[in-house]
C-alpha cells in the first residue's frame, strides 16, 4: 500500500485531550500529511480517547465504526486514556490497527511508518503502553478565537472513583519558561484567549523552573505561573479550566480579582455536598472549605462565574445524603453545574464499595441537579442584564449568527457580522432568548466605529 497522505482526528473527553490532539496534528502536517475532516474519508484516523465514564469507552467503538464507513481501508489508530487503561480491549475492536499509550502517542509518526509497511490491513500492531513519566507540552490551534494550553499532566491524588492517575501517571508540569514561550506563539497566531489546561493544574510545580524575581530558591507554583502569564503581550484573556478547591488559594483568588488578563471565572469540582461522601471519595476537603472558597470569590468578585462538577449515585449515597448535597448546592452562589452519573470503573477502589445505587435513582438525581443547574445559570445571566461586559466573538453553527462569551462566561448571540469575529469588545447585555443565550446590543461608540 502507498504511504498514507491524509489524516483525520476525533477527540473524546477533556480540553487537555484537545490540546494534545492539536499538537499531534501539527506533527503530521510538518511531515507532509494533509488534514481532512472526519467525514471526508482519510488514509489514517486517529482517535484520542477518554475513559472517565463507561460511555466514553462505548463512544470509542462507535467512532471506529464511523471512520470505517467513511474510509473502509483506512488505518485506525487509538491513543489516549482508554488506550492506556485497556489496550487489549481496543486491539480487539474490529478495524483498529494500532494502540498507543500515554507515553507513546507523541511518537506516533514512528509507528505510522511501520503501519505503512504492513502487508495488509487487519494485522494489529500492538504498539506500546508504558507509564507516562515525562511532560510533553501541547496547545490547540485551529480555532482563531481561543487555544487550550497544556501546563500540567497526571495526578497524585487517589480519588476512589477516578482512573485518570492510572491513565496519565504522576503529576508533572511544564517549565514556566516553556509555557510563556507557547503563550507567545499563540499570541503571534492572532488568538485572543488561552484556556490553561491539565489534569490537576493547581498542582503545577512538579518539574518547573522559577523565573528570576518571582519565587527565588523555591519550587514554582501555580500562582507564579499565572503572574508571569499576565505579563505576556498579545493575549487578551486567560481562563483557568478547572482547579481543585483545596488548591484554589486566597492568593490565587485575589490575584485573579486584580489581574489584567485573567477573567472572573472559576471552575471548581465539588463532587458532593455531603461530607461522608467526600470522605469515601477521598477528596482532600470538606464542604465547609468549598463554601469558604465560593464566599471569598463572590465577596471580591460578585460578577464572577463559578462552575461546579458533581457526581450523583456514588456507592453508599442514600436519598438523605443526596438531598443534603442538593440543598447545599442550591444555597451556593454558583453559576452552573456539570453533573456526572457515577459509573463503575475497573481498578478503582469505589468498584468494590458496598451500597451500589440503583441506576434509576442515579438518573433521577442527575435530572434533579441538571434542572437546578439550568435555574442557577438563568439566575446568573439575569443578574447581568443591562450591564456592559466584554465579549470575544466567534462563529456560530447557525451561519446567520455570531456567538461569544463574556469575560465571566455568559454566552451571547447576535446577527452575523464578519467585522466582529475574533474581536474582544464591550457590549450591552439585553435579554435572554429561547436558546438560553443572551442577545446583545453594541455600544453606540462601537457602532459608529464599524
Amino acid at each position: 500500500m502507498a504511504t498514507p497522505k491524509t489524516v483525520a482526528f476525533y477527540t473524546l473527553g477533556c480540553k487537555l485531550n484537545y490540546s494534545e490532539t492539536s499538537s499531534i496534528g501539527r506533527q503530521f502536517e510538518e511531515a507532509g500529511y494533509g488534514t481532512v475532516k472526519f467525514e471526508q474519508g482519510a488514509d489514517i484516523y486517529i482517535i484520542n480517547t477518554c475513559s472517565v465514564t463507561e460511555f466514553a469507552d462505548r463512544k470509542c467503538r462507535q467512532i471506529v465504526r464511523r471512520a470505517l464507513r467513511f474510509s473502509p481501508r483506512a488505518f485506525i489508530i487509538v491513543v489516549g486514556c482508554y488506550a492506556q487503561l485497556k489496550p487489549a480491549e481496543i486491539a480487539d475492536i474490529p478495524g483498529v490497527d494500532l494502540v498507543l499509550g500515554a507515553a507513546e502517542k507523541f511518537r506516533i509518526l514512528d509507528y505510522v511508518d511501520d503501519l505503512s509497511k504492513a502487508p495488509e490491513k487487519g494485522l494489529v500492531l500492538a504498539g506500546e503502553v508504558t507509564e507516562a513519566k515525562n511532560f510533553v507540552n501541547a496547545f490547540s490551534f485551529g480555532d482563531r478565537t481561543r487555544s487550550f494550553l497544556k501546563v500540567q499532566d497526571g495526578c497524585d491524588y487517589k480519588c476512589t472513583f477516578c482512573t485518570i492517575p492510572l491513565a496519565r501517571g504522576k503529576s508533572r508540569s511544564d517549565t514556566i519558561e516553556n509555557v510563556l514561550a507557547n503563550a507567545q506563539k499563540i499570541a503571534e497566531m492572532g488568538i485572543r484567549e488561552i484556556v490553561l489546561t491539565g489534569v490537576n493544574i493547581g498542582d503545577f510545580g512538579n518539574g518547573t523552573e522559577v523565573i528570576e524575581g518571582l519565587r527565588p530558591k523555591k519550587e514554582a507554583m501555580f500562582i507564579d505561573l499565572i503572574r508571569a502569564l499576565d505579563e505576556v503581550d498579545g493575549i487578551q484573556r486567560y481562563r483557568i479550566s478547572s482547579i481543585e478547591p483545596n488548591l484554589c488559594t486566597n492568593e490565587i483568588i485575589d490575584f485573579v480579582a486584580g489581574s489584567k488578563r485573567f477573567v472572573p471565572h472559576f471552575h471548581m469540582p465539588l463532587q458532593s455536598g455531603n461530607n461522608e461522601q467526600l470522605k469515601l471519595m477521598r477528596r482532600r476537603y470538606q464542604r465547609e472549605l468549598y463554601l469558604e472558597r465560593v464566599e471569598r470569590i463572590k465577596t471580591i468578585m460578585p460578577h464572577c462565574c463559578i462552575g461546579v462538577d458533581v457526581i450523583v449515585g456514588f456507592p453508599g449515597e442514600t436519598e438523605t445524603d443526596f438531598l443534603e448535597s442538593y440543598r447545599f448546592i442550591n444555597d451556593l452562589d454558583i453559576s452552573y453545574l456539570h453533573v456526572f452519573t457515577y459509573s463503575e470503573r475497573p481498578d478503582t477502589p469505589a468498584m468494590d464499595m458496598k451500597g451500589a445505587v440503583p441506576m434509576e435513582d442515579r438518573r433521577r438525581r442527575n435530572k434533579m441537579l441538571t434542572i437546578l443547574s439550568e435555574k442557577k445559570k438563568r439566575y446568573f445571566y439575569e443578574q447581568h442584564i443591562g450591564q456592559t461586559r466584554p465579549v470575544l466573538f466567534e462563529r456560530h453553527r447557525d451561519k446567520t449568527l455570531l456567538s461569544g462569551f463574556t469575560d465571566n462566561y455568559i454566552k451571547v448571540e447576535t446577527p452575523f457580522d464578519e467585522q466582529l469575529i475574533n474581536k474582544n469588545i464591550p457590549v450591552i447585555l439585553n435579554h435572554i432568548n429561547n436558546r438560553n443565550s443572551v442577545e446583545i446590543q453594541l455600544t453606540s461608540t462601537l457602532q459608529s466605529s464599524l
